[in-house]
């Protein structure tokens, strides 16, 4: 790992949020404060990842089929659980039955598919939400960062994504050290030397998961620092 002791803090930071007996150690409440936005990003991500992917389930290219098809299958579960009752309860349903409720079930379904596009906008609009409750909560962390990690890191780079994560004692999730260090990139404070193309197109939880290239592969380099 690279000699951090004895390269210049870059000008214009604050280094308040750290320990007086240790450059490396996060104040106690400055470290909590910044693990509270990183989970309430996490899970404001994590809530909109779900919203995206039922979009694409049930609004998709193929959501016409997809709805078809589980309007079949709900055809099949309402004729068990009517047997079912038949033979538990001992009773009898006629023909006519039959057809009364899976008539009163097609007239559902298509009320439901005939108000397809207002499902679709109320279901846009809480994406629309999630999507504005993220940017919120890493713009949060991101003004913490800015008065704590991201000085240090501009200080002592260039440093791999692994060795600032191994920097905070992986208190930090890698994907959010990761979106904090590209929009310090986007803003042109830091330059990724190497994967800067899969860094912005892969979505960051990837990078918990190992499908980003090596962290240690990822080094940033601060153009603070340089100046």
């Amino acid at each position: 790992m690279t000699n951090m002791l004895n390269v210049p803090k870059a000008e214009g930071f604050s280094t308040t949020g750290f320990c007086e007996d240790d450059s490396n150690a996060l104040r106690p409440e400055v470290s909590e404060s910044l693990k509270q936005c990183e989970q309430q990003w996490w899970q404001a991500r994590q809530h909109l990842v779900t919203l995206e992917e039922r979009k694409m389930f049930w609004y998709g290219e193929s959501s016409t089929i997809m709805w078809l098809l589980w309007q079949m299958v709900s055809y099949v579960v309402v004729a068990i659980v009517m047997l079912l009752l038949v033979k538990v309860l001992d009773m009898s349903l006629s023909a006519w039955h039959y057809v009364t409720v899976f008539g009163v079930q097609t007239l559902l379904f298509m009320l439901v598919f005939v108000y397809k596009s207002k499902l679709f906008n109320h279901l846009q609009s809480k994406i629309d939400l999630a999507n504005l409750a993220r940017e919120q909560a890493l713009n949060e962390m991101a003004i913490l960062a800015a008065d704590s990690i991201l000085p240090d890191i501009h200080a002592h780079a260039p440093l791999s994504l692994q060795q600032i994560y191994e920097r905070y004692d992986a208190q930090f999730r890698m994907a959010s050290l990761q979106r904090l260090l590209q929009k310090e990139v986007d803003s042109g404070r830091l330059v990724l030397e190497q994967h800067q193309i899969e860094a912005q197109v892969l979505p960051p939880e990837l990078v918990e998961e190992g499908l980003l290239p090596e962290p240690k592969e990822m080094v940033y380099r601060s153009l603070i620092a340089a100046g």
